[in-house]
């Protein structure tokens, strides 16, 4: 199954969850080069820590699952 993107390299993000981390931005992916490997960003919050987080949509631990939104 081909992955369905959500975050770029870039992209300002919230956590609904944690809204103590304050605003995030995405500074990295990484893509797995085996068939159906995972495909992760990481990004770095306001508190000053970074993150990692599942990047497809078609994985049920997405970031977009876990509360992850667009700014």
């Amino acid at each position: 199954m081909r992955q369905k993107l959500y975050l770029k390299a870039g992209d300002r993000v919230k956590h609904r969850k944690y809204l103590r981390w304050g605003e995030g931005e995405v500074v990295e992916e990484r893509h797995s080069q085996l068939v159906g490997g995972f495909c992760m960003v990481r990004v770095l919050f306001d508190d000053g820590n970074e993150r990692c987080f599942i990047n497809d949509l078609n994985h049920q631990c997405c970031c977009y699952y876990s509360g992850l939104r667009l700014i």
